[in-house]
C-alpha cells in the first residue's frame, strides 16, 4: 500500500507522462548494457555485483539514474550487471524488494547476499567508490 501511495506521490511531483526511452536493451544482457526486465529471480552467480534500479522512465529522479546506469554498465562489463525494473509499468519487482520511494537502488553480491540499498539519486561516484571497496576494478 505504502509503494502504491509513493508511486502515485511521485506520478504527480514528478512528471509523468513522457515517455523516454527505456535505459538499454530490452531482456538482452549483453556485456556493458543495462538489463530492463520484470524477470525478478536473477541469476546473481554471474557478475561481482549486480546494480538494481527500481524506478520508472516516466520519474525525473529516475532519469536521472539513466545516464549513471549507463557509464556503469560500460565502465565494468563482466563484473557488474545493470538492471532496471520499471515498476510503474509492473509493480512486482518493488514489491519483491519491498521498496518504499523510487528511485531504489539495490546491490546484490554473487551469492545473493544484499550489500546496499539507497534511495534517491545515486551520485556516479559515491557508487563507483563503493564498487571499488567490493572488490570491483
Amino acid at each position: 500500500m505504502f509503494l502504491l501511495a509513493s508511486v502515485l506521490l511521485c506520478n504527480i511531483f514528478c512528471g509523468a507522462g513522457s515517455d523516454p526511452t527505456v535505459p538499454s536493451s530490452q531482456g538482452a544482457a549483453a556485456q556493458g548494457t543495462i538489463l530492463v526486465t520484470d524477470e525478478i529471480k536473477l541469476d546473481f552467480s554471474k557478475f561481482k555485483i549486480t546494480f538494481i534500479e527500481l524506478g520508472s522512465v516516466n520519474c525525473i529522479p529516475c532519469r536521472q539514474m539513466q545516464p549513471i546506469m549507463k557509464e556503469i554498465a560500460a565502465e565494468y562489463p563482466g563484473q557488474v550487471r545493470v538492471v532496471f525494473y520499471d515498476v510503474w509499468k509492473n509493480p512486482a519487482p518493488g514489491e519483491h524488494y519491498k521498496i518504499q520511494l523510487i528511485p531504489t537502488q539495490v546491490f546484490i553480491d554473487e551469492h545473493g547476499n544484499e550489500l546496499l540499498r539507497h534511495v534517491g539519486v545515486f551520485p556516479k561516484d559515491e557508487i563507483v567508490k563503493f564498487l571499488k571497496d567490493h572488490g570491483v576494478k
